[in-house]
């Protein structure tokens, strides 16, 4: 079986439209499919037009958000939900291509566990291709997964991939990379990508700064995410370092302005007080080592001390509730049911 996970926020224009594609892929290549939508808190009434396709449809499911926690929260339903062996995952604009689905699923027969598309012809506006480009060179720089486009929301994984993988934040770009470090073998095919045609992007260049950050965080967790003291040690030891060489040319500077005149330059004796400017360039250098140690002993927290702890709260989910009632109606009724009966009056 093919689980199909699509994101969804105000999408509601294509969603019919992408299912028919995907419904032609499986009908024609004879696949097991299962689609899973995941309203990431939509405001455009794409809710209504999951839960009809629902009712039409027994292989979609669907899953509603609160609010809007974003693609890596709706990512991880998705993947918490699926029940294939191999999963697909999608955008819900209508701009990737359900047609390439044979092509991951050939190219993972080559015994890869994640193949990854690559838009090697983006029909996007310049400035989204450009901050693209620049982070993707900065991925493959920073942690040596040579894939041309990690931002393609298109791949597909093994099932056993995703238990595997922790996703939190913005971390969905990053999925390849964690794999890689796993042990998985990753590969990239270049997939087709079509012009927006409804609505328009949720992204911009602005998330190429929060991505950086993000992968800051990606190299320090899966270079030294159990060695922290490789990294964090040598900061300190090179920060410790530029002290201590700040404080050696003070030092000497102060005992040479002191000697008997000689007629050079430290004939005047050197107050250590007009040197003030060496004082703030180290003290920036320390309290900057610092703020980035702890920057990143908080996400290593974060990464390994709340896995369990979902990043996102359900409203409603179509498909596995009976007549389409709200989950927590579904889970209170089950149990209710499987509490034991309480003693009538006089039992013993």
């Amino acid at each position: 079986m093919i689980s199909a996970v699509i994101p969804v926020l105000d999408e509601a224009e294509s969603l019919v439209e992408l299912h028919g594609e995907l419904d032609a892929v499986a009908a024609e290549h004879g696949y097991r499919l299962d689609i899973l939508f995941v309203d990431d808190g939509s405001s455009d009434g794409s809710w209504a037009v999951i839960r009809q396709l629902a009712k039409q449809d027994p292989r979609v499911h669907g899953i509603r958000f609160r609010r809007n926690f974003g693609k890596a929260a709706a990512l991880r339903a998705g993947f918490e939900a699926v029940q294939g062996d191999l999963v697909m995952t999608l955008d819900g604009d209508l701009q990737d291509d359900p047609r390439e689905i044979p092509h991951f699923l050939a190219k993972l027969k080559e015994g890869y566990d994640v193949i990854s598309g690559w838009k090697k012809v983006r029909r996007d506006p310049w400035h989204k291709v450009a901050s693209s480009r620049v982070f993707n060179w900065l991925v493959r720089r920073l942690t040596g997964l040579q894939l041309h486009d990690h931002n393609c929301g298109m791949k597909c994984y093994r099932r056993e991939v995703l238990a595997d993988v922790h996703l939190y934040g913005e971390m969905h770009r990053f999925v390849p990379v964690l794999a890689a470090a796993k042990g998985f073998r990753i590969g990239e095919i270049p997939v087709n990508h079509r012009p927006r045609r409804y609505g328009k992007s949720k992204y911009g260049s602005k998330r190429l700064f929060k991505g950086f950050l993000d992968l800051l965080t990606v190299t320090f967790l899966t270079g030294f995410g159990h060695r922290p003291q490789h990294l964090l040690g040598t900061t300190g030891l090179l920060s410790f370092l530029a002290g201590g060489m700040g404080l050696f040319y003070l030092a000497v500077v102060w005992v040479l302005s002191r000697l008997p005149s000689t007629g050079v330059w430290w004939e005047v004796p050197v107050s250590l007080s007009d040197r003030a400017l060496l004082y703030y360039c180290l003290g920036g250098l320390l309290l900057g080592s610092q703020l980035l140690s702890l920057g990143l002993l908080a996400e290593m927290i974060t990464a390994f001390t709340v896995r369990d702890v979902p990043t996102y709260s359900v409203m409603e989910q179509t498909g596995d509730a009976p007549d389409d009632r709200p989950l927590h109606e579904e889970l209170t009724e089950r149990q209710s049911a499987a509490a034991p009966d309480k003693p009538a009056a006089g039992d013993v």
